[in-house]
């Protein structure tokens, strides 16, 4: 039975048709899984392509001639270099450095940006933005007008050439474009959650609803939900905003320090507190012996001594054991690839672990040439 007080996207009926297991995530209604189940879902995604209903994340729009000024000082990541057509993986944070939020910010023009959040995140998000941005820099909520499918896989690209487009002309890596899939008008990304060759589609919510039919109607495409998309994502050591990132972690803590340049000396809301301060701590992966899997919160340990704990845990479905992304003391923690540990399961059970090199798995087709 539904919870009244979850959002639902378009497609609930859709899933429901199709046997999905519906489960709260970040406030509304979502599939976990299909029929098939969780591991033929992330093994349908890694061999031949899945598509994923991601219609509960927050899409934003900012425009204006100081827009992109006005970006550059309320993200971490530089926005005025970046180029039209190009998509990057960005985070709001607080001024102490924390992370409020990691989103995409895609550059339309040279004065209007496309900026898409976490569901969980997009009220506190939206008003941020609106706090930051001065008065002649418009700022849109377009989150309940919007659908978003995420076709991922190798397969990927064959899929949308079905539907007649140009696979040579297809976004690079990062990149969008403007198109028409099956008649209806969408931006197409060259981005996902999954370590694969795969693509998001963003559309009005009515376009949404025939895409979705559309390219399931296609032969090698099956539906995939948030189960899989986790498995998909620990094995490329992706975050997940509320495991990995958080009000508690700054970007640097969580692996991000490169991608911010604190040494151009660009300012922005938290980078005084990133160049002042010294890392607490840092996110490490975990390989772990046998399929029992280290949930979130798991201690781990080193000579009896604890050293972190586990922030996203499971089994790798194309690995053939559990792995774990986790948090460990910055300093005096042996935490080189190989190094040793133990996870404290409770009731005096531990499992052997080994730290590991990222990502987990080093096999995805998201940067294959086309």
């Amino acid at each position: 039975m539904s919870d009244a007080s979850l959002k639902s996207t378009p497609l609930r009926e859709r899933h429901i048709a199709l046997g999905a297991k519906m489960v709260p995530f970040s406030g509304w209604e979502m599939p976990v899984q299909y029929q098939e189940g969780i591991l033929a879902e992330h093994k349908q995604t890694r061999e031949q392509c899945s598509l994923f209903d991601i219609c509960h994340m927050g899409e934003f729009r900012v425009r204006g001639k100081e827009a992109a000024a006005a970006l550059d000082r309320s993200l971490a990541r530089a926005v005025a270099d970046q180029k039209e057509g190009s998509c990057r993986y960005n985070f709001l944070l607080d001024e102490d450095g924390m992370v409020l939020d990691d989103l995409i910010v895609y550059r339309i023009s040279a004065e209007e940006f496309f900026i898409v959040v976490n569901a969980g995140t997009r009220e506190n998000d939206a008003a941020v933005f609106r706090a930051r941005l001065p008065e002649e820099v418009s700022f849109e909520d377009e989150s309940d007008a919007t659908a978003k499918l995420d076709l991922q896989g190798p397969a990927s690209a064959s899929v949308l050439e079905k539907l007649g487009l140009d696979i040579k002309k297809l976004p690079a890596y990062y990149c969008w474009m403007n198109t028409t899939i099956a008649g209806h008008p969408c931006l197409l990304s060259r981005t996902g959650y999954t370590g694969e060759l795969g693509f998001e589609i963003y559309s009005s919510v009515e376009a949404g609803c025939a895409l979705w039919d559309t390219l399931l109607s296609l032969p090698g495409v099956k539906p995939a939900g948030l189960g899989a998309r986790d498995t998909l994502r620990l094995e490329m050591a992706y975050p997940l905003y509320g495991h990995e990132l958080n009000t508690g972690t700054t970007p640097v803590e969580a692996g991000f320090g490169g991608m911010l340049k604190l040494e151009s000396g660009r300012q922005f809301v938290g980078s005084d507190a990133l160049r002042n301060g010294t890392p607490r701590k840092k996110l490490v992966a975990v390989e772990i012996e046998g399929r029992r899997a280290a949930r979130e919160g798991t201690p781990l340990l080193q000579n009896g001594k604890l050293v972190g704990k586990v922030s996203s845990g499971a089994f790798s479905p194309s690995l053939g054991f559990a792995i774990a992304l986790a948090y460990v003391e910055s300093l005096g923690v042996a935490s080189q690839p190989g190094d040793e540990l133990q996870l404290d399961m409770g009731r005096g059970a531990q499992l052997r672990g080994r730290f590991a090199a990222l990502p987990f798995y080093k096999k995805g087709s998201a940067r294959k040439a086309l």
